[in-house]
């Protein structure tokens, strides 16, 4: 069953609103951000912030998590080498954030890990700071990855490090 409530903050969401929590300065840094940790290890992050979900998509029921997967394929997330890339997924209207990684990194990294960076980027979501907030989530996955898939000489950019704005 829909939430009215869910559908109306999607409805009726600025489709600038996003730039409110991310301004310019803000994803430069998570940019820059991005290209520093893919320097420290084999995965390739990709970070996608939503403003919001159609109110259709809203109205069948579509979670966060669902939109997340198809981001991550959407993306291309998974066309990587050695199966490791990551994807940060923000949904500003449900203030959720989801990460989802390829097969060759969740062979080894159990989801709880990605949820509890998941929280640690919320809680400094809801206190207003996403700056912070992201870039807590890039250094904890940033630890993860280069304890699991540590840099080689050889370390090709596979994925682009801007963050990727999606409208609807």
């Amino acid at each position: 069953m829909v939430k009215l409530s869910r559908w109306l903050k999607h409805a009726f969401m600025p489709p600038w609103s996003w730039r409110l929590s991310f301004p310019s300065h803000i994803v430069k840094d998570i940019e820059n951000a991005v290209k520093q940790s893919e320097s420290s290890h084999r995965g390739e992050l990709r970070f996608a912030i939503e403003n919001a979900l159609s109110p259709g998509w809203v109205w069948r029921g579509m979670s966060g998590r669902h939109r997340a997967t198809e981001i991550f394929s959407n993306l291309r997330v998974w066309d990587t080498e050695e199966n490791s890339g990551v994807l940060i997924y923000i949904l500003l209207a449900d203030r959720e954030v989801h990460i989802l990684a390829d097969r060759g990194i969740n062979r080894r990294v159990d989801q709880s890990e990605w949820d509890r960076i998941a929280g640690i980027m919320q809680t400094e979501f809801r206190k207003g700071d996403f700056k912070k907030g992201a870039l807590s989530g890039i250094d904890a996955i940033t630890d993860l990855l280069t304890t699991h898939f540590p840099a080689r000489s050889e370390n090709r950019n596979e994925l682009p490090n801007s963050p990727v704005i999606i409208k609807k």
